[in-house]
């Protein structure tokens, strides 16, 4: 993780992969490419995102394979303790401000996977988006009024973008309330 708690795209890829095991075992090959499937549909093709294998998880003894005549190239996975406890802290990470296409991904990736965690720290997730997107509508709404008798398009554009942000804020309020 970086300094702030927030996440490296390797980590936004553990995340995926360990969110998926946690549904059930799955085989190597089939895990790889659910977990590029899910990651290139949602920010396109990213070596840098993509590159981290999915080896290491075994290594480091998030996810082990099961004791069965599989090959070991392509044997079937389980979540480990050690994984749980490690999607734990991934899903319960920060955000970094901006719409960046890897916030964009840890996004998807704690809305698909916040059921792991219990209801008090999924409303705590839904309280950090709620201030990642309200410090957001607070940068533009300051850039819009500094710039708002420049010539060009510069305004009709933020103008945009804050409606975008304003739905997007009354949507997680809304799925905040559900949750409590």
């Amino acid at each position: 993780m970086y300094t702030d708690n927030t996440l490296t795209p390797k980590e936004a890829t553990r995340l995926c992969a360990l969110g998926i095991l946690s549904g059930g075992t799955m085989r190597y090959s089939a895990l790889v490419n659910e977990v590029r499937h899910f990651v290139g549909h949602m920010v396109g093709p990213s070596i840098d995102i993509l590159s981290p294998s999915i080896e290491l998880l075994k290594y480091e003894a998030l996810v082990s394979p099961l004791g069965d005549t599989d090959t070991e190239d392509d044997a079937t996975l389980q979540i480990t303790d050690k994984g749980k406890a490690e999607i734990h802290a991934l899903l319960t990470s920060n955000l970094r401000a901006g719409a960046t296409e890897l916030n964009k991904l840890i996004i998807a990736l704690k809305f698909r996977f916040l059921h792991l965690l219990s209801k008090q720290e999924q409303l705590n997730q839904a309280e950090l988006l709620i201030d990642v997107y309200e410090n957001s509508l607070a940068r533009l709404d300051n850039l819009r009024h500094t710039h708002a008798d420049d010539e060009g398009y510069l305004v009709t554009w933020l103008d945009h973008d804050i409606k975008t942000i304003e739905t997007r804020l009354e949507w997680l309020k809304a799925f905040r309330d559900q949750l409590l």
